[in-house]
């Protein structure tokens, strides 16, 4: 683990976190939001989620396309074995930065509630990740400001970051175009969320 970012997640912290959400309840809200992103791409046959904690997105993945190859990048230990209950699921377990992933393998790439626990002086290598490992998609499910900023998290400093990780992204990445984006708000009547904005980027022909 190379910071202190990476072991918060790791720790005590970071198990905790699983067991509040470690509830199927969560996954309806995520079928929602996936069927409304997944009707905007392609055939999908492969996908692989950074930072997949126990699983939820996966298992609406599953729900929605049983026959794609999924996989998981994970650190914290407790949700590994949350995920290798899924036995549909590939997991990679370690720090994002260190798990070898090999370039264009998977058709779609997302993070979703990770990169704002990121330490900023990382995403240049964060969104290398994510563009070398995707054949064609790129999801990005995250907190949105238009400039960076630094948000206190349950009494934590220097753990939850806010900016535009999508427009950097492509900055980055000129053949990236912007296919979709939108909002999940936690006062929804039927799929609440986390108040977060999803961006779908692919590479262009």
């Amino acid at each position: 683990m190379r910071n202190l970012q990476e072991k918060f997640w790791a720790g005590e912290f970071g198990d905790h976190y699983s067991d509040r959400n470690n509830e199927l309840r969560l996954v309806i809200p995520n079928i929602a939001l996936f069927t409304k992103i997944l009707r905007r791409m392609g055939r999908v046959q492969s996908i692989c989620e950074l930072g997949a904690n126990v699983g939820l997105n996966l298992i609406a993945l599953h729900t929605l396309l049983p026959d794609a190859e999924l996989t998981a990048v994970e650190i914290n230990q407790k949700a590994v074995k949350e995920l290798e209950n899924l036995k549909y699921v590939k997991v990679k377990c370690g720090s994002i930065y260190e798990v070898p992933l090999k370039k264009m393998q998977y058709d779609l790439v997302f993070s979703k509630g990770v990169l704002i626990h990121q330490d900023p002086t990382m995403l240049n290598d964060m969104y290398q990740i994510l563009y070398q490992s995707s054949k064609r998609y790129i999801l990005i499910c995250e907190y949105y400001n238009p400039t960076p900023i630094e948000v206190e998290y349950r009494g934590n400093k220097s753990v939850l970051f806010k900016r535009d990780f999508a427009g950097e992204l492509m900055e980055q990445y000129s053949d990236l175009e912007l296919l979709d984006y939108g909002f999940i708000y936690h006062r929804d009547c039927h799929f609440p969320g986390d108040d977060f904005t999803w961006f779908l980027l692919e590479k262009k022909k």
